[in-house]
């Protein structure tokens, strides 16, 4: 609407670099009869601009990039730009003449390129293209052109990144087929995507992730999400679940490894979105054609050789590596849904665990060289880079697949598994089921399987190592539900206690995270166990060491409850059976015996209540109230429940603040009820974990909570009326406690 004159003029002033007009002939070449036969030679001109400062952003340290404006980018979609492409794009669908606009692939990609640079330069474009569903729809159907791929595939993941609603899968046209369609190198590069689709968005508000805000949360959304909804859809499209096994198992030497190395290059650019990769993969890459160059070392030699070469080792090791990433994410979020049961047994019957278990030490577990992709101003051990971001997942996808699940144990091979019946016969006890029932033609080959691979790993890591705590995370899901004595033997027989013990007691590990981890792992390891408590008492051996391990333990009671649970619960059962062997550990075990004083099971309690309130009770340390209900069940057997209930009163007029503990501990006990009384998962958990039966759980519940202020074991009947503070209600929004 622009005279042309009037944009020449403003043009210099205002540093366009004649941008209006050149999206004023664009406009003009592409009205609806057009062939677009000119539009490409319009673009050409206008990409270079915009592809400067996009490289410019990616290069720039991102903060100062935020900073520094990008006018070309800026003047192009102020000018109409960005919509004039989609429009240009879509313009073949939008048309029912029979004769349909074809454009070219060509032309499709620098449509594609700009609308990227744009989005990462200009704020706000990605949020308004991602809010046109129609358009992020339209996308989808141009993934099935192998040459304008990778660019959609990069568009389309950054639009569902910030786009306010999840896309529902089922609304992609033809989704099996498109999906079918893919070669496995974009099947790995499609799971980019995916896994914006089939993750439950993180609000981000820390609130959020109370158990409070939880609860009011699923009251309101009574039906499945749409990312449950978008898990279903997947498992639905045929042999979907055996390609990404295919994918996350084959061997690097399996892939095809013939495409030219500087188109290599491009791809992994535009993938990568960081310079800094890019750098240090051409530096690796160079490094490995120089050593196998016998060619003239003169700058034409050396480049003829790097780009003629097959692609180097370490190339295709570092593509693999970002494949594999990828997929085992999707697979891990589909371990966790809701469709649990049927995604293990396809990644049961597709063997997985054995494929991962081959490629562990060649690939996932790999020593690499000196070199091998560091990161400029990063080290080897930065969470950045893409070997220790797989170690992690693949972490991640062992926990998920041993928790509390029967498959657990094809993470063993044959004879580990006889060793296990073995360790049940010699103990006279019946073999767990499970080990029975185990198909022997889908667990590890080899020498070792996968837990006993990651128990020598977990020995090796360095004190300081961002691995321990998913390692610990892992074996824990192995030891995780109803506890088992041959699981347990067969870990302590491989110095797993020791290990754990030398890591909180002699290298004294300050990491919260990593303490947790051990702790919980310690508990499970532990449990009813008394070889590990024999162990134990042998390893910590000096009254400094066992002052040590106290320490730890108290200096943070929501990382060491668990641990605190399993030896209050071994210590019970221990004290009701008449064996000599037993009667001598509990005489002798400094950790038993220091447990057993009253003084230090009401000191305990007394703390894991005041360190909770509902408003701030989480996943994370509800675990404190569950240890609390715990104590208080097993007095309640031995009926020393008002006991117990009066020393918590006298411990609170102590502090010369009566009433705070008992009234607090009401309120969390009736969030409890509501809380547990509505889901079958939680309660099992607890029963297993415990091998409390959950009517007990609740029936201690119920007597704590009585109303009847004449009854010995109520909460009320310990709290003077003045200072009585019980009824008021905590409601959903967190404000009312």
């Amino acid at each position: 609407m622009i005279t042309e004159a009037l944009l020449k003029e403003r043009d210099k002033q205002a540093k366009w670099n004649g941008i209006p007009l050149l999206l004023q002939k664009l406009y003009e070449q592409s009205h609806p009869n057009s062939d677009f036969s000119q539009c490409q030679s319009i673009l050409k001109e206008i990409s270079p601009l915009l592809s400067m400062e996009a490289m410019a952003f990616v290069i720039e340290d991102r903060i100062a990039a935020q900073e520094s404006t990008f006018p070309n980018t800026y003047t192009f979609d102020l000018f109409g730009g960005v919509d004039l492409l989609v429009e240009i794009l879509m313009r073949p669908t939008l048309i029912t003449q029979k004769k349909k606009q074809k454009i070219s692939d060509d032309l499709i990609k620098d449509c594609l390129s700009i609308l990227y640079n744009t989005c990462i330069c200009t704020e706000g474009v990605t949020r308004r293209l991602a809010e046109r569903n129609d358009f992020v729809l339209f996308l989808f159907t141009l993934m099935t052109n192998k040459k304008t791929f990778l660019q959609t595939a990069t568009l389309i993941e950054d639009m569902l990144g910030v786009k306010k609603e999840m896309l529902q899968l089922d609304d992609i046209p033809n989704l099996s087929s498109l999906v079918s369609s893919f070669d496995q190198q974009q099947l790995a590069n499609f799971c980019r995507i995916l896994a914006v689709t089939i993750s439950e968005l993180d609000t981000g508000s820390h609130d959020k992730h109370t158990l409070l805000a939880k609860n009011a949360q699923q009251k309101k959304n009574l039906g499945p999400s749409r990312a449950e909804i978008n898990q279903a859809t997947l498992l639905n499209i045929p042999g979907f679940i055996e390609r990404l096994c295919k994918l996350a198992t084959r061997k690097v030497s399996e892939t095809t490894g013939t495409s030219s190395f500087l188109q290599e290059l491009e791809e992994w650019y535009t993938w990568l979105d960081n310079a800094l990769v890019l750098d240090a993969l051409v530096r690796v890459a160079s490094e490995e054609a120089e050593q196998s160059s016998t060619e003239s070392s003169d700058e034409s030699g050396s480049t003829n050789v790097s780009t003629q070469t097959e692609l180097p080792q370490s190339m295709k090791i570092m593509h693999e590596i970002m494949y594999k990433l990828e997929v085992l994410y999707v697979l891990c979020v589909l371990l966790m849904g809701r469709q649990r049961n049927q995604v293990h047994k396809m990644i049961a019957e597709f063997k997985l665990i054995p494929g991962l278990n081959n490629l562990f030490d060649k690939l996932i577990w790999r020593k690499h060289s000196a070199s091998a992709l560091v990161l400029h101003g990063h080290n080897q051990n930065c969470d950045c880079s893409p070997d220790i971001t797989l170690k992690i997942q693949f972490l991640r996808l062992l926990q998920s697949f041993s928790d509390h699940h029967e498959n657990k144990y094809l993470l063993l091979n044959s004879q580990e598994l006889n060793e296990l019946s073995a360790i049940s016969h010699k103990a006279n006890i019946p073999e767990v089921d499970a080990v029975v029932n185990t198909d022997r033609s889908l667990v590890c080959d080899g020498k070792r399987g996968l837990l006993t691979k990651l128990l020598q790993v977990m020995k090796k890591e360095p004190a300081e190592s961002s691995f321990r705590f998913w390692q610990a995370r892992a074996v824990e899901s192995f030891l995780r539900g109803t506890t088992s004595y041959a699981d347990q033997m067969f870990l302590l027989k491989r110095g797993l206690l020791e290990h754990i013990l030398y890591c909180i007691v002699d290298s004294e590990c300050k990491s919260r995270d990593v303490l947790q981890s051990y702790f919980d792992l310690l508990g499970e390891l532990m449990k009813f166990n008394i070889d590990a408590f024999k162990r134990f008492n042998k390893y910590i051996n000096t009254d400094e060491k066992f002052q040590t391990f106290l320490n730890q333990i108290n200096s943070s009671l929501v990382d060491s409850n668990m641990l605190v649970r399993c030896i209050t619960l071994s210590l019970d059962r221990f004290e009701n059976q008449s064996d000599a062997e037993v009667a001598e550990v509990l005489s002798e075990c400094r950790l038993l015996s220091y447990m057993s004083q009253m003084s230090m099971r009401m000191s305990f309690l007394f703390r894991l209540i005041n360190i909770i309130h509902v408003q701030t009770l989480t996943q994370e340390n509800v675990s404190c109230l569950n240890t609390s209900l715990v104590i208080l069940m097993l007095a309640r057997r031995k009926e020393k429940l008002p006991f117990y209930l009066r020393t918590l009163q006298q411990m609170e007029y102590t502090k010369k603040y009566p009433g705070f503990i008992l009234n607090n501990f009401h309120s969390l006990l009736r969030f409890w009820q509501q809380h547990y009384l509505n889901k079958d998962k939680d309660s099992t958990c607890l029963e297993n974990s415990s091998c409390i039966s959950f009517t007990y759980w609740k029936e201690t519940v119920s007597i704590l909570l009585s109303p009847d202020r004449t009854s010995p074991c109520a909460i009320v009947s310990y709290i003077d009326e003045a200072y009585m503070d019980i009824d008021r209600d905590f409601s959903e929004s967190g404000s009312g406690f």
